[in-house]
């Protein structure tokens, strides 16, 4: 079987190290913190000014006045802060944060990553990718592999717009874990249920399949 969003996150949650200071992207990435160990200690950022946050609140608990970046009301934790955004992106551009976790449209096999605009749509901004791409050491990738039409959104190339290159460290999608290496998209695990050919068929990129690919743990 293919994972669900909440899956996803719950699987790149276990990449998060004790210590850590994590920046979530919109999308799939905001319900990492929902999946976070108990025994560990880390510090989510947004960009827009927040640094502390918690798990989605209850519902009939929210706050509308504590947001994420896009625009989600959250919890915070103890001890959490609250800054402008000039503060806010000199702690990403000065590379204070350990771990960066993005929503995409594309990766392409080299890291490049296009998760900000199509062609011919509106947008609101690119808001703070092209900084946390720029600035960041670890960057994950929570996407779907393919799109509505079945398309496979890893390739060879981006056609979207860039936010950046050769950035992307791994990638969980619903079928799979992958990590970039000079070579292509390398398979580290493949989803309960879910073939090595499937996977296959549904990336554009090159992609590394070594003997016995285990099965992810949730």
């Amino acid at each position: 079987m293919s994972l669900n969003k909440e899956q996803i996150a719950q699987r790149i949650a276990k990449e998060v190290k004790d210590g850590y200071y994590v920046n979530l992207g919109i999308g799939i990435p905001t319900l990492v913190a929902n999946y976070v160990r108990d025994d560990i200690s880390v510090e989510f950022q947004s960009e827009n000014g927040v640094l502390g946050m918690g798990p989605f609140p209850f519902e009939g608990e929210e706050d509308a006045d504590i947001i994420n970046a896009g625009k989600q009301t959250i919890t915070t934790l103890k001890g959490a802060s609250f800054f402008d955004s000039s503060l806010s992106f000199g702690m990403i551009r000065g590379q204070h944060v350990d771990l960066t976790i993005l929503g995409a449209m594309e990766v392409a096999e080299n890291g490049d990553i296009a998760n900000w605009k199509i062609p011919g749509k509106m947008v609101k901004g690119m808001g703070g990718a092209m900084d946390l791409v720029a600035s960041a050491e670890n960057i994950i990738v929570a996407m779907m592999h393919t799109n509505r039409a079945g398309e496979s959104k890893l390739l060879k190339e981006c056609s979207l717009p860039l936010t950046g290159v050769k950035c992307v460290k791994k990638i969980v999608t619903n079928l799979a874990v992958l990590e970039v290496t000079k070579d292509g998209f390398l398979l580290l695990e493949r989803a309960p249920g879910v073939s090595v050919d499937e996977i296959k068929n549904a990336t554009a990129g090159r992609l590394i399949v070594n003997e016995n690919t285990p099965e992810m743990v949730l």
